[in-house]
Formats: structure tokens, sequence, C-alpha cells
């Protein structure tokens, strides 16, 4: 009986809260034949766990977080990647690198990508990394080391903040570029089809919900117009998730509306925007409740009555791509308010499957006011959603794709 390839997956931790996304494709991929390990740069923060993170059995390695958490390990792996075959082609391609950006963080990524190179099992036959900043960096230096073959999976801020000359260089053949490349939104497939040498280099693969992990929406009865209105988002608290001007338009709705926010997900700014909640006399219309499994934010979902999230471009260009948890809530057909962000408008056309506001504070204001006094129409966008999803935004056809792209990159080196 054939072995059938394995595949080295590379991320930036294991395992996130934030990022179920990845679970969910590679706990697909692994149901669909695909043989793998995981390598985390970093070890977990999380106090809590996804459901799916349990249902994952590949094994995972923990590279050297920093360099200096463990010398020996990392000299003996340099020593080792110096007799390697792809040892001056890699180094030449660091050295490129370093020119450009002389950081510790770049001179760690290629302590990672040697150690992993030493440390990968033999009959690992390509690497596949998710994010295509730091952990693509480290792949691709233990591709040319060990002559695989790479690929990854972009996202959002990945893409946005990355240089140009990065992004072309991990685009091109001739700079041992990745074998392929999968991005979750048009908006950023088309920007990295751009980069590329050759724009099939990078598909547009959508992440999709598994909506097999959801349990089936609620009924919901029609709200009355001037009954308590529950809001909440799920997000961390960071610059491009705009919960800053979210908290603002808080303050402006009207008085006589008697409304509740929840926010779930911590994050740098939560002390900063609970003080603000203060500052502005909202504090106790909201519930503050941190980082929680999935269970609860689908329990959360089903209780409330809108969705909202204020994406924005952050000063450094970060952004959102796709929130998956816009479609968790239309999985649970819960109402959604957010901005025409990136790729959101893909999933959400402004008054058919929700609405999409400027996110300044009075417009955000005004539409949740808007939302709040028109149930009736706030449900049919709400189910309108549900039929999007249902109808064009599901894991499986990308997962199928993957798959195949994968296989044909494993194999081709067998």
């Amino acid at each position: 009986m054939t072995t059938p390839p394995r595949l080295a997956v590379v991320v930036k931790g294991w395992p996130r809260l934030s990022e179920t996304f990845i679970a969910q494709e590679l706990v697909a991929l692994e149901e669909a034949g695909l043989d793998f390990d995981i390598w985390s740069l970093r070890h977990p923060t999380d106090t809590k766990t996804h459901p799916l993170h349990d249902r994952l059995q590949a094994p995972v390695h923990y590279l050297p977080e920093y360099l200096r958490d463990d010398p020996a390990r990392v000299a003996r792996a340099m020593g080792a990647a110096a007799e390697m075959q792809g040892f001056e082609a890699a180094a030449a391609a660091f050295v490129a690198d370093l020119e450009r950006d002389d950081t510790a963080n770049r001179r760690r990524r290629w302590g990672q990508a040697c150690v992993m190179a030493y440390e990968l099992p033999a009959d690992v036959r390509g690497i596949y990394a998710h994010f295509l900043h730091t952990p693509s960096s480290v792949a691709r230096y233990a591709a040319i080391l060990r002559g695989l073959p790479w690929s990854f999976s972009a996202h959002a801020k990945d893409i946005w903040t990355s240089p140009d000359w990065e992004l072309q260089e991990k685009l091109s053949g001739a700079t041992h570029g990745a074998a392929f490349g999968a991005t979750c939104t048009r908006f950023g497939a088309e920007h990295l089809q751009a980069m590329a040498d050759t724009p099939s280099r990078v598909d547009l693969v959508y992440h999709g919900l598994d909506l097999g992990r959801f349990p089936a929406p609620p009924i919901r009865a029609l709200r009355q117009p001037d009954a308590p209105f529950a809001m909440m988002s799920v997000g961390r608290l960071v610059e491009k998730k705009g919960y800053d001007n979210l908290l603002d338009a808080l303050a402006l709705l009207p008085a006589a509306l008697d409304w509740h926010f929840t926010h779930i997900g911590g994050g740098a700014l939560d002390a900063e925007m609970r003080a603000r909640a203060d500052r502005l006399g909202i504090a106790s219309r909201i519930t503050w409740r941190g980082a929680c499994d999935q269970p609860e934010v689908i329990a959360a979902m089903r209780e409330a009555d809108l969705f909202v999230l204020p994406s924005r471009i952050a000063a450094d260009g970060d952004r959102d791509g796709l929130p998956n948890v816009l479609m968790e809530a239309a999985s649970q057909k819960l109402a959604i308010l957010s901005t025409p962000v990136s790729a959101i408008p893909e999933f959400i056309d402004t008054g058919v499957h929700g609405i999409l506001s400027d996110d300044a504070p009075a417009a955000l204001a005004i539409e949740m006011a808007k939302m709040a006094a028109d149930p009736a129409g706030t449900t049919a966008m709400a189910n309108a959603a549900f039929t999007r999803l249902t109808a064009h935004f599901l894991m499986h056809p990308g997962i199928e794709h993957l798959t195949k792209r994968l296989t044909a990159m494993l194999t081709a080196q067998g």
C-alpha cells in the first residue's frame, strides 16, 4: 500500500480562538485525506479552545518562538542547514530580504526556518503556510533549504501590510515563490494576482462555513419596534474593527431606544474601549464578555437582534477581509450592520442581506436606530443573508479545490 505524500502546515500560533477559520479548513483537509503536521511559530496564549481544535488529529510541532529560547536547538539546526543542498539559494534569499528588512523578526524567521528544515520528516513533500507574511517567510526559506515546493493561504493583514517587493518575490517562480496561493476574498485575490508573475498563481477560495458545526437558526418571533433592542459584536479590540466609532455611535442613539450591547473578544484596546464607554456614560448598557468559545458565541447570536461590525482601514493599512463572524451571524438569521470595507460587500448587498454603513459614528447611529424601528425589514434582510450563505458561501467547494491543489503540489514531487 502506497503511503500518501505528507504536508507540513505552518501557522502563526496554535490553537487560536481568533483564527477558527484556519482550524475549520485544516479539520476539513484532514477529513478529506490529507496527511500533515502543524508547525507553529508561537505557543498558544488563549485560555479556551474551539471544538474544532479537539477534532484535529495532526501532530503539532512548536518552533522556537524566540531563538534565544532554545539556543542549542537553533545552533544544531543552523549547522545542519549549512550542509543542505538548498543552503546557498536559501541564504541568498534571506540576505536579500534582510537588506530591505533588517529586523529581529526577519532574523527569527530564518532561524525558525532552519529548525523546521532540519526537523522535517523525510517523507514531507511540500509546505503550506497560513498567512503570506511571517509564516510564508519561514515556509519559503525552509522549502528552499529542503528543495520542496511551498504554497500559502492569504487573508487580510498579511496582504495589506506586507511591502510590495515581498509580495512580488513570494509570487514569482524566479525568486522561489509559491507553487500556488489561495486567498479568501475576490478583493484580495485581484490585488495578489496583479502582483504575481502569472495571475494563475493565486486562486480565490472563500472559507465559507461548515453548517454542520452550527445549530439550525432559531425561530425568531417578530420583535416589536418599541421592545428592548439587543446588539452584539464578535471581534478583536483592535483599530481595524472600529469599536471606538461604534461606542461613539451607541452614545448617539435616541434616548427612547432601550438598547444593550454585548461584545465578545479580547484585544490590545480592551482597557481603552472600556474607559471610552465610561466617559461616554454608556458603560451600564454594555457587557464585555472577553474571549468566548464557539458554543457561547452562537448562544449569544441566537439571543441578539442585531450583529454590528464597523470595520475600517487602520492607519497602517490593515483591514478585514471577509470576517467569518458575519457568516456565522447569518447562519443564525441574525441581522447584520457592517461597513463596505474590503470584501464585506462580496457577502452583503446593502439593503438586501444587511446594511453597509459609513463608519462615522453618526451614520452608524442612524442605521442602528432605523433597524431597531423596522423589525420586519430587518428580519427580511436576515433571512436573505441566510439564503445567500447556504447558496454561495458554504465550505465544501473551497475544501475540494484546496485538496486538489495541495495534492497536485505534493505528488509533483513524488
